[in-house]
């Protein structure tokens, strides 16, 4: 299998397209998953370029989109053939954040998406919005839920909001699109 993988020291030129064992077959409660897609967030480049800490031979990137070729024993959410895109915190269901939440997050603390296939728990994964190629729903797990999680959730935005986002970041076109479809002005600023 292909794969992505970082050599010490970390830097963009030492980040490798390598051959590394297939991935093991899913077991209990477990989905193999083609990667199709992954996306590049600014938490990826500073795992690549060095500015955050990571381990030799860590697979990067915390994103992937791919459809689900194996399923282990006890799978219910997810058939041959589904079509899926990963969770970022993987492990944080749901309260308060976990103390181990970047230790333990694909691309970071364990490897990411940057390979042909995954063998992981199928809670790694939720349904790939419908309509969507890869590429796009793989854009989804970190920035377009970032976005919505700042205006939405704990924002409380509202259609008679002005919101403001700064640059032109993946972050920042997500914030644009969800406000302008809710309803609110949005004012952008940009370098």
């Amino acid at each position: 299998m292909k794969a992505n993988q970082i050599k010490l020291p970390v830097s963009r030129e030492n980040l490798m397209f390598v051959d590394v064992p297939d991935t093991a077959e899913p077991g209990q409660g477990e989905i193999k998953v083609r990667i199709r897609a992954s996306s590049l967030n600014f938490h990826d480049f500073g795992i690549v370029t060095g500015v955050l800490p990571c381990a030799e031979g860590r697979i990067p990137m915390s994103d992937g989109a791919g459809e689900v070729v194996a399923i282990g024993a006890g799978v219910t959410e997810y058939q041959v053939g589904d079509k899926v895109v990963s969770t970022f915190f993987p492990e944080w269901l749901d309260g308060a954040p976990p103390t181990t939440a970047f230790a333990r997050l694909p691309g970071d603390g364990l490897d990411g998406y940057a390979r042909e296939y995954i063998t992981a728990p199928e809670s790694w994964f939720t349904p790939m919005p419908k309509g969507y190629s890869f590429a796009e729903a793989a854009t989804l797990t970190c920035a377009g839920v970032t976005a919505w999680r700042a205006l939405v959730v704990d924002g409380q935005m509202k259609a008679v909001s002005i919101v403001l986002v700064q640059g032109t970041g993946a972050v920042s076109v997500f914030a644009l699109q969800i406000a302008k479809a809710m309803g609110a002005q949005v004012i952008a600023t940009s370098s």
